[in-house]
């Protein structure tokens, strides 16, 4: 083979299609750097650990190639589920990626019985709430001085809410 044609797949096998899949243990050190890397308060890997230990915990892990660049939280309890976290790599983002990891997400919950699902958004953050509201969420409910910023600051929460029946 060709050293242009070892290249190309070994280009295509580094980037990859997106593909959405269930997390596992293994891959909670990965799913801490990218929290880490997005929050203001990243989740450790012993968090995600517990988190993907629960039977509650839904979580999906989205890969490109054999890279985790993203990933979907939610908890469930009876037939709802709270969407707890959901981020993509800063390096891969602006992709359209995080759309195809959030609507596999839900309808993963739909799949599991779950009829309405709550997140909450920081007010200010635009590049989130568009993607709710693309995915069919609405706004419910504010929670006043939700977030703390790294310099104390207190910011307000929209409380957002999709039903999936």
């Amino acid at each position: 083979m060709s050293s242009l044609s070892t290249s190309w797949l070994s280009g295509l096998w580094s980037n990859g299609k997106p593909v959405v899949e269930p997390a596992s243990q293994r891959d909670a050190a990965a799913l801490s750097r990218i929290h880490g890397a997005s929050f203001h308060r990243g989740w450790g890997e012993d968090e995600f650990e517990h988190m993907l230990s629960e039977r509650n915990t839904l979580i999906h892990r989205l890969r490109m190639g054999r890279k985790i660049v993203g990933f979907s939280v939610s908890r469930m309890g009876a037939d709802e589920a709270e969407i707890l976290s959901i981020a993509v790599a800063e390096s891969h983002r602006g992709r359209g990626l995080s759309n195809g990891l959030l609507l596999t997400h839900l309808g993963h919950l739909a799949g599991r019985g779950i009829r309405t699902v709550f997140l909450e958004v920081e007010e200010n953050n635009q590049p989130a709430r568009r993607l709710y509201q693309r995915a069919g969420f609405g706004v419910v409910g504010r929670r006043e001085r939700y977030y703390r910023q790294s310099g104390g600051e207190a910011l307000d929460a929209l409380l957002m809410r999709r039903d999936l029946s």
